[in-house]
């Protein structure tokens, strides 16, 4: 008998400890007024928000060295190198030897009572933006989160100042011409702007470098609609709240988007029909909640949201309540607009072990039980859902994985 007691223990500690290491529905995002950085960045957000880890950070003197290094880079680099663009984005990204010394330099001062070790258990852990490395050891994820953060900077720097190619070069790419000398002149006015203000962190200048190329380029798309809590969703997220999620098979009805391809065109025929589909399950009472997924992705930097057209159709021509529709408007390609309706299952407070409802015509509903996953794993490197049931040729079932919540370096425009 002692023994089995001592083995219900074990099993019961092992829990706990998982359950430590899980992201929790209860964890609040710690936010900024630009929501660009902190989903893209959102160890960097940390790192300048909680107070007693920016003081830890700004008065160390390894630190202090690589910031004043950085500002003589800039300051040369706004002196010397007049139209030649890689010379401004050298002085300010982060060198591979650079990101290795500065994580080393975090794991050295990392203990698990200190405001370092904080940041792992109350912050990067159960935000779950760093899931993918949630299993390592607190002192290696707090690096690898810092190593996602500086090559996520850096990514951004690459496509929207140097003209690197992103992953979607048709929807995606830089503004400028790289030869222009105008462009050549806002760069070195931006490289000096981030060294104004109150920025005195290591990791400042480069940061700003990138939020400042992202708004040149138009390319704020990550700040869609927020915060949706408070905004579009506000009508959805108390309905959520009174909802007895018994009386429904599933938790959502999501619909992907599809974007039209001329550019006067808010809402093309396929985003139409996936609406009308939607709202005839919903009508049959299968969910509580309709999610419109898209972002202004098609034709290139068009002005219209999917997801907002697609609510606009749902509430005016078919009659569907506000309270009703979830509106997911970053979303760029079909396999965000699975990972994103997780994301929002989460964070929204639904339960996590009732399946969601995809909808959508019979070519893309194929697509997303026979296929996607994989394309998921390839491009995200996780698999944000699972599949359930195929319910008919426009319907399946899907389940939410919290890995899902993992940022994704090299999407700044949905990270």
């Amino acid at each position: 008998m002692k023994y089995l007691y001592a083995f219900l223990m074990l099993g019961l500690f092992c829990k706990d400890l998982a359950a430590q290491d899980a992201p929790q529905q209860s964890y609040q995002l710690i936010k900024t007024r630009n929501e660009v950085q902190y989903k893209n960045y959102y160890l960097l957000t940390l790192f300048q928000q909680l107070p007693e880890l920016r003081k830890m950070l700004s008065t160390d003197t390894a630190f202090n060295n690589i910031y004043k290094s950085k500002t003589a880079q800039v300051n040369e680099a706004a002196k010397t190198c007049k139209t030649e663009i890689s010379c401004y984005t050298k002085a300010l990204k982060f060198t591979d030897e650079e990101i290795a010394h500065i994580g080393n330099r975090l794991a050295l001062l990392y203990t698990e009572n200190n405001p370092l070790g904080d940041l792992v258990k109350n912050h990067l852990i159960p935000s779950g933006c760093y899931a993918m490395f949630a299993k390592e050891q607190h002192k290696t994820l707090l690096v690898k989160a810092w190593e996602q953060d500086a090559n996520a900077v850096n990514y951004a720097i690459g496509v929207y100042v140097e003209g690197n190619k992103p992953n979607y070069p048709k929807i995606d790419s830089i503004s400028f011409t790289l030869t222009d000398k105008t462009f050549a002149e806002l760069t070195s006015a931006s490289a000096l702007l981030s060294l104004q203000g109150n920025n005195k962190l290591f990791f400042e200048p480069a940061m700003l470098f990138a939020l400042e190329a992202l708004e040149l380029n138009e390319r704020n798309d990550a700040a869609d609609y927020e915060p949706m809590a408070k905004g579009v969703n506000l009508a959805t997220i108390n309905q959520i709240k009174k909802t007895d999620w018994k009386k429904y098979p599933y938790s959502v009805i999501l619909v992907p988007g599809a974007g039209p391809e001329e550019k006067d065109v808010a809402l093309s025929p396929g985003g139409m029909i996936r609406c009308r589909l939607a709202a005839l399950q919903y009508h049959k009472g299968m969910a509580p909640f309709i999610v419109v997924s898209g972002g202004r992705v098609h034709p290139y930097k068009t002005k219209f949201s999917e997801a907002y057209e697609m609510k606009k159709f749902l509430m005016e021509t078919l009659q569907i309540p506000e309270s009703a529709i979830i509106m997911e408007p970053h979303a760029r390609h079909t396999t965000t607009n699975m990972r994103n309706c997780a994301r929002l299952m989460f964070r929204y407070g639904m339960p996590i072990d009732k399946a969601g409802m995809v909808c959508t015509v019979k070519s893309q509903s194929y697509y997303i039980t026979d296929i996607l996953l994989e394309r998921c794993k390839k491009e995200l490197g996780y698999y944000p859902y699972k599949n359930g049931k195929r319910l008919s040729d426009s319907e399946s079932e899907f389940y939410l994985n919290t890995t899902s919540l993992q940022i994704d370096f090299d999407e700044p425009l949905d990270p």
